[in-house]
C-alpha cells in the first residue's frame, strides 16, 4: 500500500452544540410584578400591622408548601410540591393590574364576582404577554388562574385562606377591633375546608402565631 493510500488517522471533527443562546428581548415582566410590595392589602380596614401583597405571596407560597408536603406524606396525596409552590408565589400578580380587591366587595353580588373575574382572567393574559415568547408556555400553568389545575389551586386557596386568618388573628390581638368579624368568617370558612391537610397545619404550626420571640425561644 503506497503512502498515499495509507489510511488517515484524524478522526472527522464532531459538530458542536449551538452556544448562540435565547435571541434577547426587551421584557417588562418582573419589572412590572415589583410594583406588588407596594400594594397593601386589607385597604377597607383599619391595619395595626401592613401587609402587601408581595410579603402576603411569600407567606402563601411558604404554606402551601407544607400543605403538599403533607398532603403526600400523610394523606395519600401525589402532587408535584414545587409546582404547587411556584403557582402560590406567583397567584396574585394579576393585582398590580387591578389592585387588591376587598373579598367582601369581591364577593358581595355574583354579577360584580362575575365581573371581577374576568378582569382578572384579562390581567392573567396581560402578565403573560409581557413575557418574551418562548417562555408563555412555561408560566401559562402557573400565572394564568384558569389553567392551574384544579389540585393546587384548592391547595394555594386553603394557604390563601390560612393567611387570611393569621392576619386577623394577629389585628385583634393587638387589640384592634376591626378584624373581629372577619377572624370570625374566615375561621368558619377554615372549618368548612374538608382538606385534611389544613386541620394538620392549624394544629401543629397555627398555635405559636400568637406566641412572643421571647416565648418561641424559651
Amino acid at each position: 500500500m503506497s503512502s498515499q493510500e495509507q489510511p488517515s488517522s484524524k478522526q472527522p471533527a464532531s459538530k458542536q452544540p449551538s452556544k448562540t443562546g435565547p435571541a434577547i428581548t426587551k421584557s417588562h415582566f418582573y419589572a412590572y410584578i415589583s410594583k406588588l410590595r407596594w400594594l397593601q392589602r386589607w385597604g377597607m380596614k383599619r391595619n395595626v400591622i401592613s401587609e402587601n401583597v408581595m410579603e402576603h405571596s411569600w407567606e402563601v407560597a411558604t404554606i402551601a408548601h407544607v400543605l403538599a408536603l403533607a398532603k403526600n406524606r400523610y394523606f395519600g396525596g401525589n402532587v408535584d410540591v414545587n409546582a404547587v409552590v411556584v403557582a402560590a408565589l406567583y397567584h396574585d400578580c394579576s393585582e398590580v393590574i387591578t389592585g387588591d380587591m376587598p373579598s367582601p366587595i369581591k364577593y358581595h353580588s355574583p354579577e360584580i364576582t362575575k365581573a371581577y373575574k374576568a378582569i382578572e382572567h384579562q390581567a392573567d393574559h396581560e402578565l403573560l404577554n409581557l413575557l418574551p415568547e418562548d417562555l408563555k408556555a412555561d408560566f401559562r400553568p402557573v400565572l394564568v388562574e384558569a389553567e392551574i389545575s384544579a389540585e393546587y389551586h384548592s391547595l394555594i386557596k386553603s394557604a390563601d385562606t390560612i393567611c387570611a386568618y393569621l392576619k386577623c388573628k394577629a389585628e385583634v390581638q393587638a387589640g384592634n377591633p376591626e378584624f373581629r368579624k372577619a377572624e370570625e368568617d374566615v375561621h368558619k370558612r377554615l372549618e368548612r375546608d374538608d382538606c385534611p391537610e389544613v386541620k394538620y397545619f392549624l394544629e401543629t404550626f397555627a398555635p405559636s402565631y400568637g406566641l412572643t420571640l421571647d416565648e418561641l425561644l424559651r
